[in-house]
């Protein structure tokens, strides 16, 4: 049990320093380590209760953090190109993955978990790609960053759609919104106290954080909704307090878990029963295609230009952490490994993507200057 826990956790040190050194996205290598040792490859590693529970604190802490990102008060200033940008890429991609689901001969329920993997781009590699391409000061990044909030909000939806469709629905609902306003309400009683708390020097902030996310987590299951929205609710409350200290003390919990989840999500892919290849490398690269769709959209109505559409198609392409949570979450043994694929080969698209953008609007722009040549002779 220990033992696959540490060889993983070995071998995810190994693809980390490689991804450092190359300056390349860790998802994808994390992945690749799993299948390598897993059901696909060697065989050697598998998932457990103790890894099961690990994984799923990867997952909580993640939704945890994504919720810190959610204050209600920064959207009341945001004009419509904020809006309009979130239901371009809502509306093109979640409509693509479904219909392209649904024809390759996938169940309605399954296309629907496939397009909300479909549609979600990974932050994680979108910001970091920002950061390590020294793209922060470019006038799309504001748009990219955006547009990875709206997702987030989207994301809350879907869960709660995805949880509604698979048990009572109204009993969901009511304890999801009771739950959620009594978290809004002790923050807004408490925030006062949670702040000062949170600017102590020793370790008594850290074991909040830890402590009130684990919480929430067994409030969900007292009241059988899932605890994934919990920890989202409780991330958006709490981030009316001191989000920036709450964010510090959860990232070192978030990353240790979470690259378990990648890694052992990758031991659980089984590409030796039945895999859909043809399916999922169609999927893949209507993933990629999408996101340009969007993308330029985008670039037009916001930007006035083409070429700032293909800089955030570069950035968004990736599918990643959020992408494999929806398929961990609700997906069948088949639609993880087609979602995981998805992840893998956008992943590392978009990784080069990111990298060399300027190249693909040069090429680009080169094209249609030829083009716009061709059509003045």
């Amino acid at each position: 049990m220990m033992e696959g826990i540490a060889l993983a956790l070995l071998l995810c040190l190994g693809f980390a320093l490689f991804s450092k050194r190359f300056n390349f996205p860790p998802v994808p290598m994390y992945m690749l380590g799993g299948i390598a040792i897993g059901v696909s490859g060697l065989n050697i590693v598998h998932e457990t209760d103790v890894s099961d529970f690990l994984t799923q604190l990867g997952l909580l802490f993640l939704l945890f953090m994504m919720g810190l990102e959610l204050n209600p008060s920064a959207f009341s200033g945001k004009k419509r190109n904020f809006f309009f940008s979130g239901l371009v890429d809502f509306g093109v991609n979640i409509l693509i993955g479904f219909a392209a689901s649904v024809l390759l001969g996938f169940p309605v329920y399954e296309a629907f978990v496939i397009a909300a993997a479909f549609y979600i781009s990974s932050s994680a590699m979108a910001v970091s790609s920002l950061i390590e391409n020294r793209k922060l000061a470019s006038p799309e990044s504001e748009t990219i960053l955006w547009l990875m909030v709206f997702e987030d909000i989207m994301l809350l939806f879907i869960i709660v759609a995805f949880s509604a469709a698979s048990a009572n629905p109204a009993k969901i609902l009511l304890s999801a919104a009771l739950v959620i306003a009594f978290f809004f309400i002790a923050v807004r009683i408490l925030g006062s106290k949670i702040r000062v708390l949170l600017e102590r020097d020793d370790d008594i902030p850290l074991l909040f954080t830890f402590t009130a996310v684990i919480a929430a987590a067994g409030i969900s299951g007292l009241l059988e909704i899932p605890a994934t929205l919990t920890a989202i609710a409780l991330g958006s409350a709490l981030s009316s307090t001191n989000p920036e200290m709450l964010e510090r003390h959860a990232k070192p919990f978030r990353d240790v878990f979470l690259i378990l989840f990648f890694v052992f999500f990758g031991i659980s892919v089984d590409l030796t029963d039945g895999f859909p290849v043809i399916p999922v490398v169609i999927l893949a690269l209507l993933a990629i295609a999408s996101k340009l769709i969007s993308s330029m959209a985008i670039g037009m109505y916001v930007h006035k230009n083409p070429y700032s559409g293909i800089e955030v198609w570069s950035e968004t392409t990736a599918r990643g952490e959020f992408s494999l949570a929806i398929a961990s979450m609700y997906g069948t043994p088949i639609i993880a490994t087609t979602v995981a694929m998805i992840v893998l080969i956008t992943s590392f698209t978009g990784g080069f993507m990111g990298r060399y953008s300027f190249r693909i609007k040069k090429i680009f722009r080169e094209k249609r200057r030829l083009k716009t040549g061709k059509i003045s002779a």
